[in-house]
C-alpha cells in the first residue's frame, strides 16, 4: 500500500511539475515554446512523459486552462460574497497575473479547435455565474443609484479589462485612467468607497 501511495504521490508531482513547466513557458516565450522536450526539460523528467500523462498536447493545453479557469472561478465566487462584491468581482476580472496566460489560449485556439471549445464552455460558465450573482447583488441596492442592467455591468467589466490589459502589453495606456474611473466611480456610487481587496 505504502509504495502505491508513494506512486501516486510521484505521478501527481510529476505532471504538477509539467503543468507548471507549461504555464511558465507559455508566459515567458508564447503558446508556441511549448513542446515536449522543453517541457521535460524544464519540469525536471523525461519528456516521454507528456504523452503518458496528457497523450497529447492539445490534452495538456485542456488541462492546464481547466487548472487556471477553476482557480479564477474560485476566487470570481470568494469576491461575490465579499461584503463590497462589485469591487471585489471587479478586482477579480481585472486581475493581470491571469491575463497574459488568457490571451496566450486566445492565440492559441485561434489554431486548435479543441482549446477554443474548452474556451467557449468555460466562458459561459463564468458569465452565468456572474450574470446570476450581480442580478441579485444589484436587486439589493437602490434602484435609483443602479443605472446599469447585470448584463450590461458584467460585459463592461470583462471588455475594458481585457482590451485595457492588452493594449498595457503593447505600452499603450491612452485613456485607460478615465474609463476605469467610470467604472470605479459607478462602484463607489453602488458601494462606496473600495475598503478591502479579496484575494
Amino acid at each position: 500500500m505504502k509504495a502505491e501511495r508513494s506512486s501516486d504521490a510521484e505521478n501527481s508531482t510529476s505532471r504538477t511539475a509539467l503543468l507548471d513547466a507549461a504555464e511558465q513557458i507559455m508566459l515567458e516565450e508564447g503558446y508556441a515554446a511549448v513542446s515536449s522536450r522543453r517541457l521535460g526539460t524544464r519540469a525536471g523528467v523525461n519528456p516521454a512523459l507528456v504523452y503518458y500523462y496528457f497523450s497529447n498536447m492539445d490534452n495538456l493545453f485542456i488541462e492546464l486552462f481547466q487548472r487556471g479557469a477553476d482557480r479564477s472561478y474560485e476566487r470570481q465566487l470568494r469576491a461575490l460574497d465579499a461584503a463590497q462584491p462589485l469591487w471585489a468581482l471587479w478586482d477579480a476580472i481585472h486581475d493581470q497575473s491571469h491575463t497574459a496566460l488568457t490571451m496566450e489560449f486566445v492565440a492559441l485556439a485561434n489554431h486548435r479547435k479543441a482549446i477554443r471549445a474548452e474556451i467557449a464552455a468555460s466562458s459561459r460558465r463564468f458569465r452565468a455565474l456572474q450574470l446570476d450573482a450581480v442580478a441579485k447583488i444589484l436587486a439589493g441596492y437602490d434602484s435609483s443609484a443602479v443605472g446599469y442592467t447585470p448584463g450590461a455591468l458584467v460585459l463592461l467589466m470583462s471588455s475594458v479589462s481585457r482590451f485595457l490589459r492588452m493594449e498595457e502589453t503593447f505600452d499603450v495606456d491612452t485613456g485607460h485612467a478615465e474609463v476605469i474611473e467610470l467604472i470605479e466611480a459607478f462602484l463607489r456610487e453602488v458601494e462606496g468607497e473600495r475598503r478591502d481587496r479579496v484575494r
